[in-house]
């Protein structure tokens, strides 16, 4: 069975570390990447990772993932309370997939508290920071070993 696992990461996370530490903290994405391959080699996954401005190319990874992947963990940041598209990409997907949110978006501001992915989300961790990554690949894991069904 496969262990790989797409983390994939939306808009604007590029600049973590750089972008309102004070909401988001001072780690970088690479920071955040190498959390998660030492978190993956431990819990026997392997990893995907990767981050884009452009919501195509969040599709297309969704997409390939449907043919090689056992789960994704996705922080979709704006994306999360904008597209559509993401929500119809992630209803094609089998396995569990994690929504992951650095920040509590239930304590900002109203129009973060909607989710489109979170309707087909396996489960939601939001307001631990980046450590949410790694409790996401923690969470897949037990999924997998358990044989659990995914998001459906």
């Amino acid at each position: 069975m496969s262990r790989l696992v797409y983390v994939l990461n939306g808009p604007n996370l590029n600049l973590l570390g750089k972008r309102q530490p004070h909401i988001y903290g001072h780690e970088t994405l690479a920071d955040v990447e190498e959390a998660c391959r030492a978190r993956a080699a431990e819990l026997d996954l392997t990893l995907r990772f990767h981050q884009s401005n452009r919501e195509y190319e969040i599709i297309d990874w969704i997409h390939e993932a449907r043919e090689t992947a056992a789960g994704i963990v996705i922080n979709p940041a704006a994306f999360t309370h904008t597209s559509v598209a993401i929500l119809d990409a992630l209803n094609t997907f089998e396995g569990p997939i994690l929504e992951v949110h650095i920040s509590n978006v239930h304590k900002r501001e109203a129009f973060r508290h909607h989710s489109y992915v979170s309707t087909v989300a396996t489960g939601v961790i939001a307001g631990f920071g980046t450590q949410g990554y790694l409790l996401a690949l923690q969470r897949v894991a037990r999924l997998l070993n358990e044989g659990a069904p995914g998001h459906g």
